[in-house]
């Protein structure tokens, strides 16, 4: 059925497709970080833990780049997870106006707990979709992503 404000089969088309996207990755997302919650931690909180588990100490600007957010955003994210001792914050010795954030031995911990299955449960939530499918889906997202930022 077509939307009474689409002026266009152009319009009608990228509001519908657009509307089954977002339902189709709040849904995901949902199921995909419940498990997260009853981990005690925010997606913001894993996906800082994820960050520093596999590069290493990051600048909060750096952590912001690599999440796709604002280094304000973070800050909070990163103060919450100091003070569950998860991650540290490291002033640099060469520069004092910066520092570092640093994965403890508890984040890591709590980060090889949850990692695993996070992984096995992305996998569950692919498998309606064949490989090829799951390719196809990856390659349409780096497309749209790709598009969306020439504009």
């Amino acid at each position: 059925m077509r939307s009474p404000l689409a002026k266009s089969d152009a319009e009608d088309r990228a509001l519908r497709t657009y509307v089954k996207l977002m339902r189709a990755a709040g849904s995901f997302t949902s199921r995909a970080h419940q498990h997260l919650e009853e981990a005690g931690l925010t997606f913001s909180q894993f996906a800082v833990l994820d960050a520093l588990y596999h590069l290493g100490p990051l600048h909060l600007k750096q952590l912001a780049e690599k999440m796709l957010r604002t280094s304000g955003n973070l800050t909070m994210v990163v103060d919450n997870l100091e003070k569950c001792g998860l991650v540290q914050r490291k002033q640099e010795a060469n520069d004092r106006r910066f520092f570092s954030v640093v994965l403890t031995r508890k984040g890591r911990g709590i980060f090889e707990k949850v990692f695993p299955k996070h992984i096995q449960i992305l996998i569950s939530e692919m498998s309606p979709l064949t490989e090829a499918e799951q390719e196809e889906l990856g390659r349409l997202c780096r497309k749209l992503g790709k598009e969306k930022a020439r504009a």
